[in-house]
Parts: structure tokens; sequence; C-alpha cells
């Protein structure tokens, strides 16, 4: 029980400074003066940093699960869901408890052109991601809320852009109408996807 919490430990620190300060800031050696650990000892939990940031990315798919999914989810199939679950994506961090921004939102920029493990771990968390997006917006194709002969893959794609702008002007521009504009952004694809704008508003209520 000591090790579990001794790793939940690591775990919850690494995932605060991977937040605020992306794969850069989470070394061995600074997680393990911040947890009052020997390099050796943290090495026990971790053999390698490549197992630690995989962990710590685990935790973070974890945690949005958590935060995002599991409510979105009680939501009605169809455009109920996909709003709830973009909605909920956007600050998904925040709410979450951490200090920064999306771990894996910094890995997406970060690790581009860093082959490894890690950012095989990434890419893997942001496919799965996009998948569970492209069955939300085939449900709400599929029980009338948007086109029938909408393109499903398109939408993912501005969904996946709009959520990144989001993240850039909240983290970095410190933009305190992101949200607003990240909401309008989102309202006026899937409106354009043949949405109904009452049951928009509905679904944003």
């Amino acid at each position: 029980m000591k090790s579990a919490a001794t790793r939940d430990k690591v775990i919850s620190e690494g995932l605060q400074r991977l937040s605020e300060g992306g794969f850069a800031s989470v070394t061995i050696g600074r997680l393990a003066e911040a947890t009052n650990l020997s390099k050796s000892g943290l090495f026990a939990h971790f053999q390698s940093r490549e197992a630690l940031e995989i962990a710590l990315l685990d935790a973070a798919r974890d945690m949005a699960h958590k935060h995002v999914v599991e409510p979105a989810l009680r939501n009605p199939e169809g455009l109920p869901r996909l709003m709830a679950l973009v909605g909920l994506w956007f600050g998904w961090s925040a709410r979450a408890g951490l200090r920064g921004g999306c771990p894996i939102a910094a890995g997406l920029f970060e690790l581009d052109d860093v082959p490894g493990v890690v950012r095989d771990c990434v890419s893997s968390a942001d496919q799965e991601w996009r998948a569970l997006l492209r069955t939300a917006v085939q449900a709400a194709i599929d029980l009338g809320h948007l086109y029938p002969d909408a393109d499903g893959d398109q939408i993912v794609w501005e969904l996946c852009g709009i959520y990144l702008a989001h993240h850039v002007s909240m983290r970095f521009h410190r933009d305190p109408h992101a949200g607003r504009r990240a909401r309008h952004a989102l309202v006026a694809v899937l409106q354009r996807s043949g949405a109904n704008p009452a049951d928009l508003q509905a679904a944003s209520a």
C-alpha cells in the first residue's frame, strides 16, 4: 500500500508538471526532489523516463475519461451527447484540478517530430479520442440531428481544430473570451452540418 501511495504521489506531481511545463519539465531528478524520493527510489517505480511519461499520459487519459467522457455519456445519443462531449472537452484540465493545460495537447505540439514510444502513446490517445468523436457524430447523423450526407470525418477534423485553437487562446494568450469563441465555432460547424438551431440551444442548456 505504501508503494502504491508513493507511485500515486509521483503521478500526481508529474501530471501537474506536465500540464504546466510540458514534457521538458518532467525529469527524474525534479520529480524525485519534489516528492522527497531519491532518484533510485523513483526508478524503483518507473524504470525509465519513457516509462514515467507513459504512466503520466495513461493517468491523463483516465482523468479525461472521468471528467469528460463519463458525464457526456449520461446525455441522450445524438446531438445532446455530441454537444456535451465537446463542451466538456473545452478546458477540461482546469476542472480536473490541473494547474496548466491538457497533457495530451502538450504532447501533440512537443512530440510532433520526436519519434518513439511516448509519441506513439500520445498518438494512440489522440486517435482514440477522434474515434469517440466520430462515433458521436455518426450517431447524430443516424438520428437525423445532422444532414444524412454530412461529412463526419470533416466535422471531427474541425472540432479538433476548434479545441486546439481554444487551448492556445486560453493557455498562451490568456484570452478571457476563449470559451465563448469556441462554443460559437462549435455551434457554427454543427449548424452548417444540418443541426437545428433550436436543438443546438436545447443541447447547450
